[in-house]
């Protein structure tokens, strides 16, 4: 329910809005509540992202009441007693893909069409709007409408392409990414069933009514390009389409070279631009697949590898660190559940069946991304089977080895220009990594907590974590060089890892 605007000079404009107010001309089948659960998850993701400096709609509060609606929060059938509540949310605009939508004809599929179908007109008076008022750049630097538009087009492609990249970079999930959950502005939008990833698992999927996983992880940038086409459409003559076609083109590109800058400056690489990084980058996210690496945990642990010295013995500069991710991976036990394939038993049954009776329709079902996804599945669990713990903690310390040592190679090309002193690069280094890897996101056990707090009329565990995912990058992961005495006598020196208050 939309209640006005508020103009603050500097800060520009806020549009203010409430959700969870009651019935609307907009709630469809539904009563226009929205409860304290997820009230809760939305004012402290949207304020987290705002802290990550992630661009997102803002909760400025939450009031909560003793009326109750049913709700089936698990998608269990068992439906509960739930206490509504109303957030406010603030914005820029609540302008979305969407909006321009009702403007669309019949759907040859569907046979629907928008309420405010053919209205031309009113399509140019939104889109003059919005391009006037939040994209005014664009406005003044084109006299050519049609020129203007695109333009237009191309800056909410550059934005989605960012903001995807950004979700991509600190293991986002959001879980409904359809054309009404897409701000006009690159915002994110709309908390529902999102999730910050625990375990890498680029298959992760948040929203447990995603069956075939359209808005998994991995599918988010793709999935943001097949919006903006729908933009397109429903903007209709407002575009040229070749050129809209060619500014769609552009996204993956554009959406690739936002997440590889991100990508480096998690891991510390900003002196130089290196042909390899891309690869440096896809092999940590393998290994962490494959060991069931933390996510935010890694990430911060990579801030602690140690800078390349001479005459350094490898296996025991990295051997601490090493040792520290280890504890951040997953148990053999935990990685047969991720594991295990997600497809219906009978359709999973009938695909194997294929392979024995019809090995080139087999090959065929085995072509299409979901089947080869389940298929891999497969063959990971096959091998665990055959595992045991002991194998895989030497595998998984291994394989980090491995790469901790590729990563050092790469941090000794930072400083190919010939410096002598090393000491202003090592702590730039560390500088930008803490700052592009958050110590804490918002993990669902942390909102999980706070509600079941909330639901008994404790707010104070909104009210710290809303703080702590405010200050997400204070450095608790400090590096100490200390002077040791090893065995027989000989001295040395050793880096201690401290961690405050037990995070990361």
């Amino acid at each position: 329910m939309y209640l006005g605007e508020v103009e603050s000079g500097s800060r520009g404009r806020w549009e203010i809005q409430v959700k969870g107010a009651g019935v609307t001309p907009y709630s469809r089948d539904g009563d226009g509540r929205k409860v304290l659960r997820s009230s809760i998850r939305e004012f402290l993701c949207s304020e987290a992202m705002a802290a990550l400096g992630i661009p997102s709609t803002r909760a400025a509060s939450i009031v909560t009441s003793d009326l109750c609606v049913m709700r089936d929060p698990l998608n269990s059938g068992q439906r509960i007693p739930e206490r509504c509540s109303v957030v406010l949310r603030l914005a820029p605009t609540f302008i979305r893909f969407g909006s321009f939508e009702i403007f669309m004809g019949r759907d040859e599929f569907s046979g629907l069409q928008g309420p405010s179908a053919g209205r031309n007109d009113i399509r140019s008076q939104l889109l003059d709007y919005v391009i006037e008022t939040f994209f005014p750049c664009v406005q003044q630097a084109h006299r050519n409408r049609k020129d203007r538009n695109m333009a237009f087009f191309r800056e909410v492609m550059t934005r989605t392409a960012g903001l995807v990249a950004k979700w991509q970079c600190v293991g986002f999930c959001h879980g409904v990414l359809n054309t009404d959950n897409m701000s006009i502005l690159g915002l994110t939008l709309d908390y529902g069933p999102f999730g910050f990833m625990d375990r890498f698992d680029p298959d992760l999927i948040c929203n447990a009514s995603d069956k075939r996983g359209r808005y998994s992880y991995q599918a988010q940038p793709s999935v943001c390009r097949w919006n903006l086409a729908r933009l397109a459409e429903a903007l209709g003559s407002e575009l040229d389409v070749a050129e809209a076609g060619a500014i769609l083109d552009d996204f993956m590109t554009t959406y690739e070279a936002f997440y590889l800058c991100m990508m480096r400056r998690k891991l510390g690489l900003v002196r130089r631009e290196e042909a390899e990084d891309s690869e440096l980058i896809s092999d940590l996210l393998r290994v962490m697949h494959n060991t069931g690496a933390d996510f935010t945990n890694t990430f911060r642990l990579l801030c602690c590898i140690p800078w390349p010295e001479d005459g350094d013995s490898e296996r025991e500069a990295v051997g601490p660190v090493v040792d520290l991710i280890l504890q951040q991976c997953a148990s053999i036990e935990e990685l047969k559940v991720a594991n295990k394939p997600t497809m219906d038993d009978r359709e999973l049954a009938m695909i194997l069946s294929m392979a024995q009776t019809n090995p080139v329709m087999f090959s065929m079902a085995a072509g299409s991304p979901a089947v080869a996804q389940q298929l891999e599945r497969m063959g990971r669990l096959k091998e665990l089977l055959e595992t045991d713990q002991g194998e895989l903690k030497e595998k998984q310390c291994d394989d980090w080895i491995r790469w901790v040592s590729r990563y050092r190679r790469r941090l000794t090309k930072e400083c190919d220009d010939g410096t002598s002193d090393l000491s202003p690069i090592k702590d730039q280094r560390l500088s930008v990594m803490y700052s592009n890897n958050p110590r804490v996101v918002l993990r669902n056990y942390i909102a999980q907590n706070a509600i079941q707090a909330a639901e008994r009329g404790d707010f104070s565990e909104t009210v710290r974590w809303s703080g702590v995912l405010g200050h997400r990058w204070w450095n608790v992961c400090v590096v100490n060089y200390v002077n040791v005495h090893g065995e027989g006598g000989a001295d040395g020196r050793r880096e201690e890892t401290v961690f405050i208050d037990g995070m990361f």
